[in-house]
């Protein structure tokens, strides 16, 4: 079977359509309290290090034992924060299912902060598990390490699927439009004829595994082909004299069309592998939520705690 269907046809005339899902990173200043926050983690792991390689039976009377231990200052607070944005990533679901929610934003939006919080999370609960990990919180550590390497995997396939700002899935005639605004603005930038410009950058149709790892596979595959295609085609304009300013800009929409192109082809798989996705990613979700909320409600009752 193969996934590729035929070309879109081009409209004779442009059509308005929504605007195409923002890009994360956008803008400079965006990363940086993530970068920070990651900076800071990754740091606590690593000086840490001759804490958490001790033996346990060694770690008591280590000089950082009262800091790092998982009931300790820094270790417990990385668990509180853990279990904080934990309960924040759940609000994602209730913003696509809940429709009152509409008004505190897009779901694309959402998305994009659901996977940036959740990319602090494995350090985070690496710290407060002291780099150990057996019993009830390990069950929800693992689990929790699936579900954030998951929620990777899953946005890879979100943005794939051909979206408006809002990130309501483009249909074909959308995305046909879309094309032709960017063929156009190509052609003016360029001051060449979209039908030329159409067979130089329309990638190779190409027979595609329809399993759900020959999908990612193409996916993949078609990321890197468009990489390579942005390299020829900028080496291609210079060769042409045409100036490094035009280029810079030829070369994002000839990118965004090649990229149009190859999800319009790939839709149907890529919708499909997102089901399945779905399906996959809740039950470790489930899973770390009850292992995690167990651990939390021992921990208070016990009082094992620097705040209790």
């Amino acid at each position: 079977m193969t996934a590729p269907t035929s070309p879109l046809p081009i409209p004779t005339t442009t059509a308005r359509v929504p605007s195409p899902a923002k890009k994360p990173g956008a803008s400079r200043l965006d990363g940086v309290p993530l970068t920070l926050l990651l900076s800071a983690l990754i740091a606590i792991n690593v000086l840490g290090a001759p804490y958490y390689l001790a033996p346990a039976t060694a770690r008591p009377r280590h000089p950082w034992h009262q800091l790092l231990k998982p009931s300790g200052d820094i270790g417990q607070t990385a668990g509180i924060l853990a279990f904080v944005i934990f309960v924040f990533l759940w609000l994602y679901p209730l913003r696509k299912r809940w429709k009152p929610l509409k008004w505190t934003g897009a779901v694309a939006r959402w998305l994009d902060v659901h996977v940036t919080t959740a990319l602090g999370l494995p350090l985070l609960l690496t710290i407060h598990a002291a780099w150990r990990s057996d019993g009830v919180i390990g069950l929800g550590f693992i689990a929790m390490l699936i579900v954030c390497a998951s929620g990777v995997v899953g946005r890879y396939l979100y943005v794939r699927i051909p979206r408006a700002k809002s990130g309501v899935e483009l249909t074909r005639d959308e995305v046909a439009a879309e094309q032709l605004d960017v063929l156009q603005a190509l052609s003016k930038a360029l001051n060449e004829p979209i039908d030329e410009l159409r067979k130089l950058i329309e990638p190779a149709e190409r027979t595609a595994n329809t399993s759900v790892w020959g999908v990612l596979e193409g996916l993949l595959l078609n990321d890197v082909r468009r990489w390579q295609r942005r390299r020829e085609l900028s080496a291609l304009w210079a060769r042409k004299g045409v100036s490094k300013a035009t280029i810079k800009k030829a070369v994002t929409l000839a990118s965004r069309e090649i990229a149009l192109t190859d999800q319009v082809r790939m839709l149907e798989a890529t919708q499909r592998v997102f089901k399945f996705w779905h399906i996959a990613h809740m039950p470790f979700a489930l899973t770390a939520l009850i292992a995690v909320t167990v651990h939390v409600v021992v921990v208070i009752a016990v009082g094992q705690t620097w705040f209790w």
